[in-house]
């Protein structure tokens, strides 16, 4: 932090009147808010100073100089960037225009709460920003040093791999998925192929094109004009990557008649900006070669995003990505619907059988179909937390609901600072409440009382059992009551158990690893 200040010192011969450090997101930089002094915001030359500054520290020198040189060369062809202001000598900290507080994803959250019923100002929006794309993929590709782009300069297969093994390990395998590790492979080195077949469309790739990345800036008149920020992941590629990841965005839920206009906008644009370029290799397609190549780079993008949200949420526990996860389910099952996937068979099966589990409201464990493979019936465990504050959950069966058991007699970790921003997931509450005591001979009385049960059920061949753990804010205690339960009746039964912590939108499937019931 004293680093930045100095810097911010040196650029304007004054001390910062205060800071203050913006929310982070997915990345590991941290951006904070500067303000000047007022009385010390007129440079040597007469010219005013802004009042408000940007002050970036990143971890990577190489990812902080990418973006320097992309927002240099972006500016100086007059597109909507954020001006650099001053640069650190080690490259691990600059200052940049601030350009508001107010961004695209902001501006859109009426329509996105409404479930994507989007209203003619939020469609204007939508359609200014995605016109605006092409000019920063096209003109801003005229001249650029691609050496500069962090991690490296071009999408290629390597690319498309290590996303795609992302989607496997931190996605698939985080889901208990099965999975033919080798014919899964071969079909994610097809689509590899496919992706990168055709370098004619290849541009400026922002890479991580999407609303919360664009700010609106007020001009004259009081109309919003989008300004770019965060591409310092861009490199040179191809021009579908962007307005798949813009148009796809799992948690912006377009409709798919929205998203047909605005890819005809961006059509439109992007042809009358190659039209006027003097000098270019870059070739659109006619618009139904268009549409054919963009469903692909849909398909790699939404799968590219669950091993993002896989990783973000489920290992790193952020909410924001947990979150996103159902919607990205969606647009996956949307896809398989419009045979995306047929040209990889192996890969449609197995994104085939995520679908019908996954895809539902979040939180949902949605296990209707109690059958095995081979048409017999099984049993399935259902395990809920929940706050009682939001009701108890509903149960999917139709068998009108199981046990409930309210966790809030026992020591709550909530209470207590260190612990407000954890779950019972977390090793800091898992200890304090067994250390406490109280939960764990709670749950002695819950084993038994599961346990008898579940081994009924299995002998009357009944196929489904709910339990559901309430406490005050569904996330200490009751989370770590329904994990230890789940895990409880799969590791000594063998029987399926879906696990869903509504609260903190978590998800967990235990496969069945015993035989159906009406085998025993």
């Amino acid at each position: 932090m004293e680093a930045l200040k100095q810097l911010f010192r040196q650029w304007s011969g004054a001390d910062p009147l205060r800071v203050e450090k913006l929310a982070g997101a997915g990345s590991n930089r941290v951006y904070y808010r500067l303000y000047a002094d007022p009385a010390q915001t007129a440079s040597a030359d007469g010219d005013a100073r802004p009042q408000c500054v940007i002050g970036c520290v990143g971890t990577s020198a190489d990812e902080n100089r990418a973006f320097v040189y992309l927002s240099r060369h972006f500016a100086a062809r007059q597109l909507p960037v954020p001006q650099i202001l001053a640069v650190s000598d080690d490259g691990r900290r600059y200052l940049q225009t601030d350009l508001g507080t107010t961004s695209l994803f902001d501006l859109l959250r009426r329509g996105r709460e409404a479930g994507g019923q989007y209203d003619d100002n939020e469609r204007a929006l939508l359609a200014k920003t995605i016109r605006e794309l092409p000019r920063l993929q096209v003109l801003g590709a005229e001249g650029l040093d691609w050496s500069v782009c962090y991690p490296q300069p071009e999408f290629d297969a390597m690319n498309v791999m290590f996303d795609l093994n992302y989607f496997k390990y931190c996605f698939l395998k985080s889901q208990g998925t099965d999975f033919h590790e080798v014919h899964l492979e071969h079909d994610f080195q097809q689509l590899a192929r496919d992706l990168t077949a055709d370098q004619s469309c290849y541009a400026f790739m922002y890479r991580d094109f999407q609303a919360r990345n664009v700010m609106m800036e007020q001009s004259e008149g009081d109309v919003e004009s989008p300004f770019f920020i965060d591409y310092q992941g861009g490199r040179r590629g191809p021009f579908y990557y962007d307005v798949a990841s813009f148009l796809w965005q799992a948690s912006a839920k377009y409709p798919a008649e929205l998203r047909r206009e605005l890819i005809s906008e961006y059509y439109e644009a992007l042809s009358s900006t190659v039209d006027s370029m003097k000098s270019t290799d870059l070739v659109v397609p006619s618009r139904e070669k268009f549409d054919e190549r963009l469903q692909l780079f849909v398909l790699f993008r939404t799968l590219q995003v669950l091993g993002a949200y896989g990783f973000r949420g489920y290992f790193e526990r952020k909410k924001h990505f947990i979150e996103s996860i159902p919607p990205a389910l969606v647009n996956l099952k949307e896809l398989l619907a419009a045979g995306a996937c047929s040209s990889y068979p192996y890969l449609e099966e197995v994104l085939s059988g995520l679908t019908p589990s996954l895809s539902g409201q979040k939180g949902s464990c949605n296990v209707l179909n109690n059958q095995s493979e081979g048409g017999e019936k099984r049993l399935v465990v259902r395990v809920f937390s929940f706050s009682y504050k939001k009701g108890i959950p509903a149960d999917e069966s139709g068998n009108g609901g199981g046990y409930v058991f309210d966790c809030r007699s026992t020591h709550n970790p909530g209470r207590y600072e260190p612990y407000k921003q954890l779950t019972g997931l977390d090793a800091p509450v898992i200890q304090f409440l067994e250390n406490d005591g109280e939960i764990t001979t709670f749950l002695e009385s819950v084993y038994r009382l599961a346990d008898a049960h579940v081994e009924r059920y299995i002998q009357r061949g009944f196929t489904s059992l709910m339990f559901s753990f309430g406490c005050t804010g569904g996330q200490h205690r009751s989370v770590y009551s329904a994990q230890h339960l789940a895990e409880h009746l799969h590791h000594k039964y063998g029987i399926e158990v879906c696990l869903c912590h509504r609260e903190q939108g978590l998800t967990q499937h235990f496969p069945a690893t015993a035989p159906s019931i009406s085998a025993r």
